[in-house]
């Protein structure tokens, strides 16, 4: 026996129960309450479209809210607890909503939530205080979660007998098979409706599986269907709130298959009649689930109400195990059910149930125009069947109607997938249209929405089904409408007037269950599980044990402190051994592109907002790119290394984008160019030296006179070939040596051994923004925020005259020279230091008219200095505003100057 806790209260659970099957092997009916009117709620499902029994799992950092009780499984020393109440579960004081609920039905916060802004401040206390279901966890969790890539030839999704036979026969044809089933064990529906497949046929198959090479993963979800035949798998290696193996509690596959198979069965339907909410009404194949799998029987005196043959499988299981069968409503008309043996009631729905909080007591039906009323502790029921099309949907997939099923079914897919089993041939069920009170019918269990709440949206001009779905809150629960949406579709088609397939169909959108934050963040250590790429010296800035930061996809050195220095204080003495001496740091992770052919200065001008062809061999110069609108999305460098040989430098954190960008050109706007593009990023390590000494330290390096200011030589140090360009985002006289990130290291070594021998110190990322703040340079993301003009950052004189480049035409809109644009300036503090990220604003309380993109302190004559986006910023300079952050409790007085704050005639980095 296993021990668990539900509210504090300790049970008992057998091996491989759900915590849904352990409650109701306790007795326990009430397992949470409803969202809107704080409804008492039961367990209803048996698998992962549960919409009650949500629950909090775990203690501490390994909390998880929202669990599906029937989709964990209970382990030693489990800790659940029940949400969305207060005090307690039975005694829950927000229920006094379901009073109100004449007046809050659908879209009631459309309509009462007015007033001025102080109103809304006084609303949004309480909305907030309503809002969401459990409590995010407080405390940081201490577990990892993976991510994993795998290709495959077939790739089964459900481990039913249909899936688990697709996928025997491919493995043993030869083709590399990955087989997953959401459960934790395989074919769980053979333990629900036992066939000719056995246990053995189950383990035989398995085996063969594995022996053919195939991989079978257990408690996995496809949780999402992507571009070209790409799965994501979640794989749960520990239960919730359960202590990992090897600290992993979960994996995020990214599979890449040629084929796809979804054998992912169908989701049996509810029905809509007066308080189906209760605790006690089941569906009907998960009764059976309960009965068959787990030994427990939710009931003692039975009602099942049913429009198919599937449900009178339930009665006989119920039967079997020792309950009592009162009656089965059938919605069909006789001779449906005859020779069950049970007590059938045909041409009848149900209308309503009593109860209590804890359970049902009463059930009432519409018998051929007659009421008719049973005792009764457990209803089930069986509303027909949703074939989950989820995957096939996002896989780019088209659904067909199924009149005898009343379902939408798999068509046509643009992608590599194929349908089958139950997912593809649903049961036929006979056409049921809801004859009880709307404003007590139940569709979306969660959300509390009713069909009175359909036809209210309806009656108020929400026709279409996303329309509706939002007005409603229909669909928008953690089940994503499993259950509700074809009791939504139904009745709006009825309102319309029309077929169901002609009301309209929401999407399917990944996941297909809530999948957890740290899982898609990825392996949970300092770097967040963001993909890695390590610099080519990484092993040397290692070893100097550096402050390390995040750069795109790169870690690189933020500062060198010594002796205890804070960050602080190691970048302000790196920024002045710059300024002074010389310094030395790890440029590699700029975006590089070679661009080569007859047409690779053409090819540049389209790229470039600036000229290019002009350029002579062995030159360069500062470079923009536009988007097609006219605003700025990157910044860098354009080298001519030969006649028809070119070098394009970019802002690291935007490579990726660049290289789709320059893709594009070449693909797409000028396939017939003769011109090629090559991502060379990860080929060259590139390291600066700057400051006063370069020139001097750079000719000894490479024993002649370096080249002048954006001009470019290939050189060698320590018997290396290299690349040097003339470039300097400091101020000062710099230079970029390029050289194969494989011989870097000797390059490295042989740099740093002459700056250390002149007094230099190597320098990261803060000197690096102190230098350039200071300079007035330009950093993606910060001053080119994908909103500003070459105009808005006094680009614009460089912009080649004669047009042709991306985003020419952009630049030619009149709202692009209108006033009230943000435009560049420069910062001075004239009281405090200015916060970085700060509302710029004429006086305390007034609207901002900017902010502060970037701030720093002068390296050599001390003080606050900033760069920033300012409403006509070019015409306020000398005017004086407030840089506040009302977030952080700072502020402080600014003046507005021109955004160089140092050797703004560039004499310093000029021979």
């Amino acid at each position: 026996m296993i021990t668990f806790s539900f509210d504090g209260k300790s049970y008992t659970a057998h091996e491989g129960d759900t915590l849904a099957a352990a409650l109701l092997r306790n007795g326990v009916g009430l397992v949470g309450r409803s969202f809107k009117y704080h409804r008492p709620r039961g367990i209803m499902t048996a698998g992962v479209e549960e919409p009650n029994a949500l629950v909090t799992i775990g203690e501490g950092g390994r909390t998880e809210p929202n669990t599906r009780a029937t989709d964990v499984f209970v382990y030693e020393g489990l800790v659940a607890k029940s949400q969305n109440r207060w005090p307690n579960l039975s005694f829950d004081v927000g229920s006094v909503l379901g009073l109100a609920a004449p007046a809050l039905s659908a879209g009631f916060y459309y309509k009462t939530f007015f007033g001025s802004a102080k109103k809304w401040m006084f609303y949004e206390y309480f909305i907030r205080k309503a809002a969401g279901l459990g409590n995010a966890p407080t405390q940081t969790d201490p577990d990892r979660f993976s991510q994993r890539a795998a290709f495959c030839d077939l790739l089964v999704i459900g481990a039913g007998p249909a899936g688990m036979q697709a996928a025997v026969e491919a493995a043993e044809g030869g083709k590399r098979v990955i087989l997953v089933e959401q459960d934790s064990i395989l074919a769980p529906s053979l333990l629900r409706d036992p066939q000719e497949q056995d246990a053995a046929w189950i383990k035989a198959t398995a085996e063969r599986i594995r022996a053919a090479g195939g991989r079978i993963l257990t408690r996995t979800t496809a949780s999402g269907y992507w571009e070209h035949d790409l799965v994501t798998l979640t794989q749960r290696i520990a239960e919730p709130g359960q202590i990992p193996p090897h600290n992993v509690a979960q994996r995020l596959w990214h599979v890449r298959a040629g084929h796809v198979i979804l054998a992912t069965g169908s989701i049996e339907r509810p029905m809509a009649f007066a308080h189906n909410d209760r605790p006690g009404v089941m569906l009907s194949q998960a009764v059976r689930t309960y009965v068959q799998r787990f030994g427990v029987v939710p009931g003692k005196r039975a009602v099942i109400a049913t429009n198919n043959d599937d449900a009178y499988k339930t009665a006989q299981a119920l039967k079997d195990a020792g309950a009592h069968i009162v009656a089965i409503i059938d919605a069909r008309p006789a001779p449906a059910g005859a020779g069950s043996g049970f007590r059938v009631y045909n041409n009848a729905v149900p209308l309503s149930t009593k109860g209590a909080r804890h359970c049902l007591k009463s059930v009432t039906a519409l018998v051929d125009g007659k009421t008719v009323s049973w005792d009764a502790d457990l209803m089930a029921v069986s509303g027909g069947f949703t074939p989950v099309v989820h995957l096939h949907m996002q896989a780019g997939g088209t659904l067909d109607w199924n009149e005898q099923a009343q379902a939408f079914v798999p068509a046509k897919s643009r992608q590599n997938v194929t349908t089958i089993g139950g997912a593809a041939d649903p049961q036929a069920i006979f056409k049921m249209v809801p004859v009880s009170s709307p404003k007590k019918s139940f569709i979306d269990f969660q959300n509390d929405v009713t069909l009175a709440d359909v036809d209210l949206a309806w009656a108020e001009g929400y026709r279409s089904v996303e329309h509706l779905k939002r007005y409603t809150t229909l669909g928008m629960a953690t089940d994503q409408g499993k259950l509700s949406n074809m009791a939504a579709l139904g009745r709006l088609a009825e309102k319309q007037g029309v077929a169901i397939p002609e009301a309209g169909l929401t999407t399917f959108r990944p996941p297909y269950t809530p999948v957890t934050m740290g899982l898609i963040a990825g392996a949970g250590a300092k770097d967040a599980g963001a993909h890695i790429r390590r610099l080519a010296l990484y092993n040397l800035h290692a070893a100097k044990n550096p402050i390390w930061q995040p750069l795109g996809y790169w870690f690189r050195p933020r500062a060198y402190p010594t002796g205890g220095e804070t960050l602080a204080q190691a970048a302000l003495r790196e920024a002045k051994a710059v300024r002074t001496h010389i310094g030395m740091t790890d440029v590699s992770t700029l975006a590089k592109f070679e661009i080569t052919g007859p047409d690779a200065a053409a090819f540049l001008e389209i790229i470039c907002a600036t000229t290019v062809s002009k350029l002579a061999v062995g030159r360069g110069r500062y470079t923009f790119m536009l988007r097609e609108e006219g605003v700025v999305f990157d910044d860098g460098t354009v080298w001519r290394l030969d006649e028809n040989r070119y070098l394009l430098t970019s802002s690291t954190g935007g490579a990726d984008r660049m290289a789709t960008h320059i893709s594009y050109v070449r693909q797409v706007l000028c396939p017939q160019m003769r011109v090629s593009a090559v991502n060379v990023q990860e080929h060259y390590a590139g390291i600066a030296v700057a400051g006063p000494k370069a020139k001097a330290v750079l000719a000894a390096l490479i024993g002649e006179e370096p080249p002048r200011h954006m001009s470019t030589v290939p050189a060698a140090i320590a018997g290396v070939p290299v690349i040097i360009l003339a470039a300097s985002y400091s101020g000062e006289r710099a230079f970029e040596i390029y050289v194969d990130a494989s011989q870097a290291e000797a390059v490295w070594a042989a740099c740093e051994a002459q700056v250390n021998e002149v007094g230099g110190a190597l320098y990261g990322l803060e000197a690096m923004e102190f230098l350039r703040i200071e300079k007035g340079h330009l950093v993606v993301g910060g001053e080119v925020d994908g909103r500003m003009t070459p105009h808005d950052l006094a680009l614009d004189k460089m912009l080649n005259k004669a047009g042709g480049y991306i985003g020419a035409s952009g630049l030619a809109r009149p709202a692009l020279a209108e006033t009230g644009r943000r435009q560049l300036v420069g910062l001075e503090a004239i009281e405090g230091d200015i916060p970085e990220g700060a509302m710029l604003v004429t006086q305390e309380g007034a609207s901002p008219v900017g902010h502060v993109s970037a701030a720093a302190f002068r390296i050599i004559a001390g003080g606050s200095v900033a760069l920033g986006q300012l409403t006509d910023g070019f015409a306020r300079h000398g005017e004086e505003l407030i840089a506040t952050s009302p977030t952080r409790g700072q502020k402080a007085r600014v003046r507005v100057v021109a955004p160089h704050f140092y050797d703004a005639a560039g004499e310093r980095y000029r021979d």
